[in-house]
């Protein structure tokens, strides 16, 4: 019996069987969503002047007649559930439309459904009565909030007052005799009401108004000030942004204590609900480039920008260029001396940088510690830190360009060393120099992703262990081992994040032409190089200014004169004031010591001559 159900068990794994139609899921799509993408498509396809295809093949159609059932009961059964008769994956925008009324079920009604209450558990609303009489509630985001401040100087002092005369409106006296937060607002749309609560504030309706009243009640998780990360100086501040936006703008106030220092806010992300304040110096700045920031910034249209990095993208000049049009900082001083200087900044909610607008390539190799120095070792780090971006860029490829094609260029002396030491290598040399570039790129980045303190010593141990393996194994030669370590520390010497990683692309290119076309390929690349960056602009500036086109030197270019004698503003932006100092800052060498001080030290002259 054993043996018969064995051979029935055996002669099914070999017979054919129907297969089963399995239920599979899917993500069915709107009817909003396919002509919004029918309509996109159309238009491209008209902009360019093609003939629009078809949007699905005839497989494709089977297919959607074969889903058409599912897709029209799916789409059924999720307007049932939402309320209304209206989607809650598109309830935003119908409830953006509206405006609060007077009635209190039906602002609390669009409260909840504006920000789905019943699956969105971050949403709390308390209802409560005001003098005894009166129906009120008020909305905020769970964690977002101080509940502090919200229980002892709203809700305390509500529930405390006991009647309100008749005639007047209820919220009009909250505002002045009962609410006691340091900030209240009056707000009547109902997306501005929306974003207040999204962003930590607390918004109370009351029965009979046709308004809500924002109190200030941010108190969520922060990070407190330290010192910057990237950006490290020996001598001057050591404070750096954080992720706070409130934060980080009074982080630049405290150093610039200017009536005239503005801050505008403006939202960014059309889902994320971000935020980004636009500093300036009102009566220095140029108002041409306030208005071009704010233009670019307030005519995005994408639904998500995380921080300063994103946006930077968005609205940088030539997204092309591998130079960076706009400086990132993470440093108040050095943001605070630009809006010195003349410049917008720019600071995204979210991520401890500023962006810096409009610049040019020499600010690029500006430090604030430049300043805080003598001018004599401000100059000097200037010199060093042009030295290291041509180490970085074109060190190694003059090193392939050279052993390739222009051997007779090298010392006798040194070409015997270079060939003996490359005797037993046996791959060409741009095969060396690429394999080592890239090993030492892989070891970098390593030792930034290995968390905590270990990853650096981990970085310097792995080059060690790999270089002195490779040239044991005859993978590479010692010469190109030091070729790679001064290329990298030139590339660690560049101030800017942004401009070491162009450095890094760049020697890649440098590298290749050297290989292919020696000396007059590198030559080539200069050239193509500096036609590129002379066509490129910073919010209209020319990166190449104070070089093509010519411009009134400010005395702070490459050579840092002392900070007594730069009386000049950078003239590249135009600022309205083109004057930082008189001519003549220091008076004191002009004039005569205090008549106290003359009489003090005749005196001490006579005595001296005495005791002689």
């Amino acid at each position: 019996m054993a043996e018969k159900n064995r051979l029935k068990s055996l002669f099914a794994l070999l017979t054919y069987k129907k297969p089963k139609n399995i239920e599979t899921f899917y993500i069915p799509e709107t009817e909003e969503e396919t002509k919004r993408a029918q309509e996109i498509k159309g238009m491209e396809h008209k902009a360019r002047g093609i003939k629009k295809p078809r949007l699905v093949s005839e497989m494709s159609k089977k297919r959607e007649r074969g889903l058409e059932k599912d897709r029209e009961t799916y789409r059924f059964k999720y307007k049932e559930k939402s309320k209304d008769g209206a989607s809650k994956g598109r309830s935003g925008n119908s409830v953006v439309d509206k405006q609060v009324s007077v009635n209190i079920d039906e602002n609390m009604g669009l409260v909840k459904k504006a920000f789905n209450s019943e699956n969105n558990k971050d949403i709390i609303i308390r209802e409560f009565t005001v003098g005894g009489q009166l129906r009120a509630f008020i909305a905020y985001m769970d964690g977002m909030v101080d509940r502090t401040t919200i229980n002892d100087f709203i809700i305390k002092p509500l529930l405390a007052k006991k009647e309100y005369h008749e005639g007047e409106c209820s919220l009009d006296k909250v505002i002045q005799q009962v609410l006691q937060t340091n900030q209240a607002n009056k707000i009547t749309d109902t997306e501005e009401m929306i974003y207040e609560i999204l962003v930590g504030n607390t918004c109370l309706f009351i029965e009979g108004c046709n308004y809500c009243i924002s109190s200030e009640t941010k108190g969520f998780e922060k990070r407190s000030v330290s010192t910057p990360q990237t950006e490290g100086v020996v001598r001057g501040s050591q404070e750096g942004f954080t992720e706070n936006l409130r934060t980080n703008v009074t982080l630049v106030r405290k150093i610039i204590k200017n009536k005239d220092l503005s801050t505008e806010f403006l939202k960014i992300g059309a889902r994320n609900n971000n935020q980004c304040a636009v500093m300036y110096i009102d009566g220095l700045i140029n108002p041409a480039i306030v208005a071009e920031v704010k233009r670019r910034i307030t005519s995005l249209k994408t639904d998500f920008i995380a921080g300063s990095g994103i946006l930077e993208q968005f609205i940088e000049e030539n997204p092309w260029s591998i130079i960076p049009t706009i400086i990132s900082t993470e440093r108040p001083d050095k943001a605070a001396s630009h809006l010195i200087e003349g410049k917008a900044v720019i600071i995204a909610d979210g991520t401890p940088f500023a962006l810096i607008v409009p610049v040019s390539l020499t600010t690029m190799f500006h430090t604030p510690e430049d300043t805080t120095l003598r001018w004599q070792y401000g100059t000097l780090l200037r010199f060093i830190r042009i030295f290291a971006v041509f180490i970085a860029i074109f060190i190694p490829g003059l090193y392939v360009a050279l052993t390739n094609f222009h051997r007779e260029m090298i010392p006798t002396d040194l070409l015997i060393a270079i060939a003996k030491a490359r005797e037993n290598v046996p791959f060409p040399t741009i095969l060396e120099v690429m394999l080592m570039e890239v090993s030492f790129e892989l070891i970098r980045e390593a030792g930034i992703r290995i968390p905590g303190i270990i990853g650096n010593t981990i970085g310097i141990i792995g080059a060690l262990i790999l270089g002195q393996a490779a040239v044991q194994a005859n993978l590479v030669s010692p010469v190109l081992i030091i070729i790679v370590a001064i290329t990298g520390l030139g590339n660690f010497a560049i101030p800017d994040f942004s401009v070491a990683f162009a450095a890094r692309i760049m020697r890649l290119i440098y590298i290749v032409l050297g290989a292919f076309l020696g000396f007059y390929g590198i030559s080539l690349g200069i050239v193509v190089f500096t036609v590129m960056l002379a066509c490129t602009k910073s919010f209209g500036v020319p990166m190449l200014n104070y070089f093509a086109p010519k411009l009134r030197n400010s005395n702070d270019i490459i050579i840092r004169r002392p900070v007594w004698m730069q009386e000049l503003r950078p003239d590249n932006i135009n600022p309205l004031d083109i004057t930082r100092q008189p001519e003549i800052s220091r008076k004191w060498v002009k004039e005569p010591p205090a008549e106290n001080m003359r009489e003090d030290s005749e005196e001490a002259g006579e005595d001296d001559r005495k005791n002689e």
